[in-house]
């Protein structure tokens, strides 16, 4: 089934949390006989993960000055570990400058070689927005990050979190609440639409239309409860609609998911991250994938944090790694 994959490069995320661990056990548990993986990151963190775990180290070394050559590889998982990350001490359950440092250098490493690759897939592990910013990243978050750093830009991009039911797309990332209104324009909704669209097509499901949820409590109820509705989503989806964009709304958000569940949709617009997240999670949290449309490379990556309180304790499910993997597998 894989033997054509392109390499997949994993990211351990922040080295002090949840990540390396997850890691160690999934891929000490589950066989990926045809496709060649590449961890980023220190090896500190994977050593000791797998001496905690009695598990026997599964990775190669590479040469990180020459990622490329991933390419004429057998299939395998190999490290490749950035230069500045070389030695990195573990401090497992602690959340630390360094573990931002590692996570964000990673990515740093990680990004000229999906730009020489585009074809190659990332799975990024969690990491933590305050150490990645204490360590001098200042981004709030992965799609930001990689938005950025690729040059697509912030408005670029667009968020997207699924399960095996749901799949849910984000008009806006990780703002402060009081400034959601202000940041869903009729440019970011077409935009989003318009990726999403594309997203749902590549996987088969576009017989269904993406339900767009409104941003005020019942969809404005035709501007009484607020113009954004009226004024900016409703002219968004129709825009998007005229250009071949499969689309209903604005939609209560308080009744969208249940119709989502039921078949009714392929995917749902969500105005803003708490909005869209937790019926995905309610439902998905052991197995909820995030993934960046609109990136020039294929990004899939856990959707849950760093959870430094289980590191160590085997307690953490690797269910939605394991998903992250395949669903990056699917998409490359």
């Amino acid at each position: 089934m894989y033997k054509t994959l392109p390499p997949i490069l994993m990211t351990l995320g922040d080295v002090n949390g949840i990540g390396p661990e997850l890691i160690c056990r999934l891929l000490a548990a589950k066989a990926y006989p045809d496709l060649r993986l590449a961890l980023i990151g220190p090896e500190a963190p994977l050593v000791h993960h797998c001496r905690h775990f009695s598990i026997t180290p599964f990775w190669t070394p590479l040469d990180p000055a020459n990622p490329s050559a991933l390419a004429d590889r057998a299939p395998g998982i190999y490290l490749l570990t950035p230069p500045r990350l070389a030695g990195l001490p573990a401090t497992p359950g602690k959340e630390t400058p360094a573990g931002g440092l590692a996570a964000g250098e990673s990515l740093e490493y990680a990004v000229p070689i999906l730009a020489k690759h585009p074809d190659w897939g990332l799975v990024t592990g969690p990491l933590s927005k305050a150490a990645l910013n204490e360590a001098g990243f200042a981004f709030p978050g992965h799609t930001e990050f990689l938005a950025e750093r690729s040059g697509v830009g912030r408005e670029g991009v667009c968020m997207h979190l699924c399960g095996p039911v749901l799949r849910v797309s984000l008009v806006t990332t990780h703002p402060p609440l009081a400034k959601v209104p202000s940041l869903v324009t009729y440019d970011r909704v077409v935009r989003c639409l318009e990726l999403t669209w594309d997203y749902v097509r590549r996987l088969g499901v576009a017989d269904k239309p993406i339900a767009v949820c409104g941003l005020n409590p019942h969809a404005g109820e035709g501007g009484l409860l607020g113009r954004e509705d009226e004024d900016v989503v409703r002219p968004a989806i129709m825009a998007a609609v005229a250009k071949g964009v499969g689309a209903v709304g604005p939609l209560p958000a308080d009744t969208v998911f249940h119709r989502a569940v039921g078949g009714e949709f392929s995917a749902i617009l969500a105005m803003y991250h708490d909005q869209g997240l937790p019926p995905l999670k309610m439902l998905h949290f052991s197995e909820t994938v995030n993934v960046t449309l609109g990136l020039p490379f294929v990004r899939t990556s856990v959707g849950h944090g760093t959870a430094f309180d289980l590191v160590g304790t085997g307690r953490a499910d690797t269910g939605s790694l394991e998903a992250a993997l395949d669903l990056a597998m699917r998409l490359v």
